[in-house]
């Protein structure tokens, strides 16, 4: 298919899709619309960026009612940042038809907002598992009136202890629901899944038509307790840009992130112990550059598409090669080459081995000795954050803060990066030699008129 036009969408449909930049459909797209649009309930393996969102997305907004104000579609998501991607992509897809709401649903934030969102009405639904569940236990949510439940990256959501969660969820939608799976893998607990709730599903493979990602590989074998010391002289010799080093534990996170800092690396903890607000901090210091180091278990890095990564470093082994894969995957995208450095004890051998054995080919050593005598050399990023106790809710945009930092603070546009907003917190990134006058202005200044907190992340 080479055009969305053989489809038979409604005009403002074609023309919103016009003006977001959707030419041709991806090959998901290709395979997966005229299902979705047909009412077929549909499996599909796809990878993230194959563009799965717009392939459940157009067919959902395109068969909602818009005067029927009741939840008609539902997307479960693994992790909060994935629903928060899927919920921006289907706001501007929804453009296409008038009055369309669609709401996120995620846990780590006040349940309380969203009941009183709920109580307003929703059409579509985006959220993860344990929060949906509380909202139907609670009674702030009904999906019996639900048509179309999508189950994006199910693996995860399954990896992730999720299926109790689903299976309860499922049982309390309409029979006649139409049944979404999108996975990027297909292990028995998805087949079980497809099995137990879809009808004579339409089951779509697209091949990856992706390059083999250029990483280079390399190994070391250190001894136990050796990894912080590794790590900071993978860093210090490579001195990169940003760097993912994926832990075990969540306390190995916070431990190695707390040492790092204290030698001067600027690394910061990602892991499921993060209250969001914490969590939204780390993610928007690690993405604007601020902060080069993220420490962070598999579990809290799901969901994260970080562009230009050049360093991933396993800090211990994956569990087994296909978790490896999935690290590694994060560099060496998009053309540019990628390195990824995997530590391993003695007693670790045998993660290694099996790797060695499902590739049929051996690894590259580095030579340990030479590794570790390499002193600290912590480079400062050129970027600081200034965090603004006023967001979204305070009715601040990005442009009033852009015009109190050019205007009464005196600095050059060039001066002020990405600017995040929160509801209740916002997030500019500043050349770091203009970060503390940036800071004294604005905490003597205003920002729309008026004065709030404002604090060096």
């Amino acid at each position: 298919m080479s055009s969305f036009s053989v489809l038979g969408l409604s005009r403002a449909m074609q023309t919103n899709l016009d003006r977001l930049g959707y030419q041709q459909p991806t090959p998901i797209q290709a395979e997966a619309l005229p299902a979705v649009l047909g009412g077929k309930d549909v499996i599909a393996m796809a990878r993230t960026g194959s563009g799965k969102t717009a392939a459940f997305g157009i067919g959902l907004i395109e068969r909602l009612r818009p005067r029927h104000f009741a939840v008609q579609g539902l997307v479960l998501c693994p992790t909060r940042e994935l629903a928060d991607q899927v919920a921006k992509a289907l706001r501007a897809l929804a453009r296409a038809r008038h009055n369309i709401k669609v709401l996120t649903l995620c846990g780590g934030v006040a349940i309380g907002p969203q009941i009183g969102s709920l109580s307003h009405g929703a059409h579509i639904v985006v959220g993860t598992p344990g929060r949906v569940q509380d909202h139907l236990r609670k009674g702030t949510l009904s999906l019996a009136q639900l048509s179309m439940l999508v189950l994006d990256e199910a693996d995860r959501m399954l990896d992730m202890g999720f299926s109790d969660s689903i299976e309860d969820i499922l049982g309390q939608t309409p029979p006649t629901r139409q049944t979404l799976l999108f996975s990027a893998t297909w292990p028995a607990d998805i087949r079980r899944l497809s099995e137990g709730y879809q009808r004579a599903p339409v089951d779509i493979r697209v091949a990856d038509t992706e390059p083999e990602p250029d990483i280079e590989e390399l190994f070391y074998e250190i001894q136990p307790g050796q990894q912080t010391d590794a790590l900071a002289a993978v860093l210090s010799q490579r001195q990169p840009a940003a760097c993912i080093a994926f832990c075990t534990t969540k306390q190995q996170c916070d431990d190695i992130a707390e040492t790092l800092s204290g030698r001067g690396f600027r690394a910061l903890a990602l892991h499921g112990d993060l209250e969001q607000r914490d969590r939204d901090a780390v993610l928007v210091r690690f993405a604007n550059g601020s902060a080069t180091v993220l420490v962070a278990t598999d579990v809290a890095a799901r969901g994260l598409d970080i562009q230009g990564l050049p360093l991933v470093v396993n800090v211990e082994p994956a569990r087994d090669a296909e978790v490896h894969t999935h690290r590694i995957g994060r560099t060496g995208r998009a053309g540019e080459a990628g390195h990824a450095i995997t530590f391993c004890t003695p007693k670790q051998g045998h993660r290694v081995t099996r790797l060695e054995q499902e590739r049929r080919s051996e690894l590259a050593w580095g030579e340990t000795a030479e590794l570790l005598a390499i002193p600290d050399q912590p480079v400062a990023p050129a970027v600081r954050t200034l965090v603004i106790a006023g967001g979204r809710k305070n009715k601040v945009r990005p442009g009033d803060i852009l015009g109190a930092l050019t205007g009464d603070a005196g600095l050059p546009a060039s001066a002020v990066g990405k600017i995040d907003l929160f509801e209740f917190q916002s997030f500019v990134a500043i050349e770091a030699q203009s970060a503390r006058k940036a800071l004294r202005r604005l905490e003597k200044g205003r920002i729309k008129g008026r004065q709030f907190r404002v604090r060096m992340a």
